[in-house]
């Protein structure tokens, strides 16, 4: 289901302040990111058979285990002396995994204390445990649910991905859940807190540091100013009980004509003017819970940008870029992972993402503690970030708290 955001305006500017801001105060709280929601780990080929791997989502160190085909996720972080097992781990049996420090040593399917290599007889063995999470493996990504240990029905992945557009759609673009599509990507760490890298990803006036990008200049792209929105149609929002949340900037005309977005390329003002005769043909965003970008028909029509912005502590997160194309034979994915490798990677995470990069980083002292969100003077282009903040304090599964060392408890 996807309607007009009710909440919000699209051609006035947004509510200004404090008192704004405590219309969406969940998200204001979601420092930390947001739980009870799937998040990629590591990429399928980053995890060999027999290998152990780690990541850090949501404040939360999390060991990886491909063990005779099967995938685990726990806890990276002893409950003896609290040291990451994935400093050296030992694996002396199946099933089990050994911290390197004492030897306590817990099932990799639960979590329990099965037994301690100097001592075997101990009472604890069997009265402790550390946390486990579900894992799956779909898309050459290994994703992990992060939350409550006791939320119940964990939700399809799917739930958390840009919904598959119908391919009767005019300027149909690849989706990361399409059965013959090729996924490529790299992930790399930014110096923000992850709202940030989120509201950047999608934001209708942020085109503007791309303006000089290579990748523009070299496929003389008409990449305006700016985006101005028109009409109260120009952000839709999916709110369906069982699909996925998101936001929609519905840059493209409807089937009729009617546009709700002007492209700005001109201010006479400051002379200024965008360059490129290339026009953007089924140019579309949106941005979906728990932070998770899709660009249709960029860099070229046909490919999908997709990313992903997983909170890793509350001053940074890990930044996933995919590039998304459909390859039904091998010839096509061949062909497409040379383009990829000997071009795209480097022309659009590099060249062209490097900006969205330093510019979330540039943000990130007036939002370091949240000042930022009573601060911030917004205008009429603002209007799908508050309506996305508002969204993610309507259907956001839970809001994530420090972890326990910054002397908060948290749920397990």
């Amino acid at each position: 289901m996807s309607t007009p955001d009710p909440t919000q305006s699209q051609v006035t500017p947004p509510a200004q302040g404090a008192t704004a801001a405590k219309s969406y105060q969940p998200y204001v709280d979601a420092k930390w990111g947001l739980k009870n929601h799937w998040y990629p780990a590591l990429f399928s080929h980053e995890l060999e058979e027999g290998a152990f791997g780690s990541t850090k989502i949501c404040g939360e160190p999390i060991l990886l285990r491909r063990e005779n085909n099967q995938l685990y996720a726990l806890e990276d972080r002893c409950c003896h002396r609290g040291v990451p097992l994935s400093k050296k781990p030992y694996c002396f049996k199946e099933g089990m995994v050994t911290c390197w420090y004492h030897g306590y040593t817990y099932g990799l399917n639960d979590g329990e204390l099965k037994t301690i290599l100097a001592a075997p007889d101990d009472p604890l063995i069997g009265n402790a445990s550390i946390k486990t999470y579900p894992i799956v493996e779909k898309y050459s990504i290994i994703w992990v649910f992060v939350g409550d240990a006791d939320y119940a029905p964990i939700p399809p992945l799917e739930s958390d991905l840009p919904p598959q557009e119908s391919k009767d759609y005019a300027h149909y673009s690849p989706n990361l859940t399409d059965d013959d599509a090729i996924v490529l990507g790299i992930r790399r760490k930014g110096e923000s807190n992850w709202r940030l890298a989120v509201e950047n990803g999608f934001d209708p006036g942020h085109v503007l540091i791309h303006w000089k990008s290579p990748l523009v200049y070299a496929h003389d792209m008409a990449i305006p100013l700016g985006f101005k929105p028109t009409s109260d149609g120009a952000v839709k929002a999916f709110e369906d009980p069982d699909g996925p949340k998101g936001m929609m900037n519905m840059y493209p005309p409807d089937a009729d004509g009617h546009s709700h977005y002007e492209p700005i390329f001109e201010n006479t003002m400051l002379n200024v003017r965008a360059s490129g005769g290339t026009p953007a043909l089924g140019l579309r965003t949106s941005m979906w819970l728990p932070g998770v970008l899709k660009v249709e028909n960029f860099p070229f029509p046909g490919i999908t940008a997709h990313e992903m912005y997983v909170p890793i502590d509350d001053k940074s997160y890990e930044y996933w870029e995919l590039l998304v194309k459909t390859a039904p034979t091998k010839t096509e994915r061949d062909e497409f992972t040379d383009q990829y490798e000997n071009y795209l990677r480097d022309a659009v995470f590099h060249d062209f993402n490097d900006d969205d990069l330093w510019a979330r980083d540039s943000m990130q002292p007036f939002y370091e503690n949240d000042v930022g969100f009573a601060e911030e003077k917004l205008c009429a282009m603002d209007a799908v970030i508050v309506a996305w903040r508002k969204l993610v304090a309507r259907h956001a599964r839970g809001i994530q708290t420090p972890p326990m060392e910054l002397g908060t408890k948290r749920r397990r």
